[in-house]
């Protein structure tokens, strides 16, 4: 015969793994669009400028991006990391501010940059060519750092960029 205790626990197993389950689902939603924390520098004429960055890896990262924001902390950004090189098209659909548009080559070279992209604006900000990333900066970033095309930047992404 059972015992009244094993009883109990048989009874509210499946909730506990239901419950559990529901947990682990609430948590995954949770994380953020991007990941961040991570770092990146850009060689300048003045010396290297470090940015903290947000990883936006798959395309539901992509897809989101700077979305939404109200503000971009100085020197901070997000790397859209493309896997390899190819042809970019970029838009400032639902982004609320300004922002700056590296297109980055998988050397590391910056490739173009779209200055100061108009906020919530459905044009196209293409690469002009094969890319590997984009980083997004606060619009005005690149100029003011001396930030300019043909400088190089380095992230683990990027080959040779050590």
């Amino acid at each position: 015969m059972m015992h009244p205790e094993e009883k109990i626990m048989r009874i509210f197993a499946p909730i506990r793994i239901a419950a559990w389950l529901v947990s682990a689902l609430l948590l995954a939603l949770s994380v953020p669009a991007s990941r961040a924390d991570d770092t990146l520098t850009i060689d300048t004429p003045s010396g290297p400028v470090a940015f903290t960055i947000e990883l936006a890896l798959t395309p539901e990262e992509q897809a989101r991006g700077l979305m939404f924001r109200n503000s971009l902390a100085e020197r901070h950004g997000m790397l859209f990391d493309f896997g390899a090189e190819r042809e970019v098209n970029m838009w400032m659909k639902n982004t609320l501010i300004p922002l700056d548009m590296l297109f980055i080559r998988a050397d590391g070279t910056i490739h173009h940059i779209a200055a100061q992209t108009e906020p919530l604006s459905l044009d196209v900000i293409g690469s002009g060519g094969d890319v590997k990333a984009v980083l997004e900066i606060a619009g005005g970033a690149a100029k003011t750092l001396g930030i300019a095309q043909g400088a190089k930047v380095h992230h683990a992404i990027f080959s040779g960029s050590q």
